[in-house]
């Protein structure tokens, strides 16, 4: 990194950046209250409302959100009539999946190979330290150019909505010239990248019944309808033989136009299995960012382990539709439950439960604050142009923002390039990633604040 006293004060913080992380990633702060205490997550927002005290935010507040969940807001004073940016991230995490398949502990920062592992060291505890460093490195030359507005959200990775109906409910509380959500990432290590879309979600719960109780196979299977079989011909109807989305009335079919994906860069860094094929059709491009995507993300059916020859009453499963830009993510529900309820075999019952939805994103590239960015990146990584990349994750809050505040600027940057494996076992972060993105973002909100 070239030599400037922001990068210089950045790189001197880091060591206090890595204690810090450490702290935050120990609260297993899971916003699902049934696998996780609410008092790990309640710990991590009063660590966060404290660390924004420590740093001169007035206002600092934890906000009660709807769907049973804290977000936490503090506000720091800039010059008079100064510009006001709001700095996005989210503490919750998601579970650790199979802690044993960790090679060090989830909830324990551990430092291997020059990354920092452990669940939410990227996505997002990160981004919050990501926030505070380029703070902190403002303060130390100079001072901050800009209103500042911290929003740390407790239930993103939930999907629940909380901060979304809060913020609607409380429309004056966020509002801002521009804003910067710190959950994204480089399209590689050392390429600085913006975001510029994202898809929504939709989450549903599906339920098939075919029976009032289980039943002894030998006697009764081959002609008593099998639950679980059933629900496993329901989920086969969402993909095409090629592995692509099939939902009814649904397009899949749109192209991404923008920095490309290589098949053999995305082999390596889904880590896909010699000889095993991708899904889908078109571009990588296309089906990651431009094209909806259907992931079977849990089912409830007896265990291999204690299974009896039973035919199945019922059986449940969790579906997950990513929903690209420009497709209505209510609309998409609607289509996905349609479907679900008319591919049902043997006319077994289902039931259809939505549990979580957000819109797609589609920013505005050509904003003051895209060229300021777009500054701020090739002075924090000297070589490079600043690339725009769209995202499959969805972050429901971005279109709520967009609608609330029409002429906000909003960008998206983060920490979750591949390496990264959110959402995976061990997790983890760059910290050249949080100190280069940490200076990048000191060096937008100056060169913002001068526009």
């Amino acid at each position: 990194m070239s030599s400037n006293p922001v990068a210089e004060t950045v790189a001197s913080l880091m060591p206090r950046a890595k204690a810090e992380l450490a702290e935050l990633v120990a609260f297993r702060s899971v916003a699902d209250f049934e696998q996780f205490p609410k008092s790990e997550s309640e710990g991590a927002a009063n660590w966060i409302a404290d660390a924004l005290t420590a740093e001169g935010f007035t206002d600092v507040a934890l906000l009660d959100t709807p769907d049973g969940t804290q977000s936490v807001y503090g506000y720091l004073p800039g010059p008079e009539g100064a510009k006001t940016v709001l700095l996005y991230a989210h503490y919750d995490v998601q579970p650790p999946l199979d802690e044993a398949g960790w090679t060090t502990p989830p909830f324990e920062l551990t430092e291997r190979d020059g990354r920092w592992y452990g669940r939410g060291a990227a996505d997002c505890k990160g981004g919050l330290i990501m926030h505070l460093l380029a703070l902190r490195a403002l303060k130390a030359n100079g001072g901050v150019p800009v209103n500042v507005k911290v929003i740390a959200e407790g239930s993103e990775e939930q999907g629940t909505g909380g901060l979304e109906r809060y913020a609607e409910a409380h429309p004056e509380l966020l509002t801002a010239d521009t804003i910067v959500i710190g959950d994204t990432g480089n399209f590689r290590v050392g390429l600085p990248t913006a975001t510029t879309t994202l898809r929504g979600m939709t989450m549903l719960r599906v339920q098939v019944d075919t029976l009032a109780g289980n039943l002894h196979s030998g006697q009764f299977g081959g002609a008593a309808p099998d639950a679980l079989a059933a629900l496993i011909r329901l989920l086969d109807s969402l993909r095409a033989e090629d592995g692509s989305t099939t939902v009814d009335g649904l397009t899949a079919d749109a192209r991404w136009e923008g920095l490309e994906y290589g098949e053999e860069q995305f082999r390596s860094d889904a880590k896909v299995l010699d000889g095993v094929e991708l899904i889908g059709d078109g571009s990588v491009a296309d089906r990651l960012w431009a094209r909806p995507a259907v992931t079977v993300v849990g089912i409830d059916c007896p265990p291999v382990v204690g299974a009896t020859p039973s035919v199945q009453a019922a059986a449940r499963a969790q579906i997950s539709l990513r929903v690209p830009p420009g497709v209505d993510a209510a609309e998409a529900t609607k289509l996905l439950t349609a479907h679900l309820e008319a591919h049902a075999p043997w006319g077994a019952r289902v039931s259809v439960e939505q549990v979580g939805q957000g819109q797609p994103f589609r920013a505005d590239t050509t904003s003051p604050a895209y060229q300021a960015m777009a500054d701020a990146m090739a002075a924090a990584y000297p070589g490079e142009t600043m690339q725009y990349a769209g995202q499959g994750g969805s972050i429901p809050l971005c279109n709520t923002l967009a609608g609330l505040y029409p002429d906000a600027e909003i960008l998206l940057i983060g920490l979750s390039e591949p390496e990264a494996q959110i959402h995976a076992v061990n997790e983890s972060v760059s910290p050249e990633e949080l100190e280069r993105l940490s200076v990048a973002e000191a060096l937008f909100l100056n060169k913002y604040a001068a526009n």
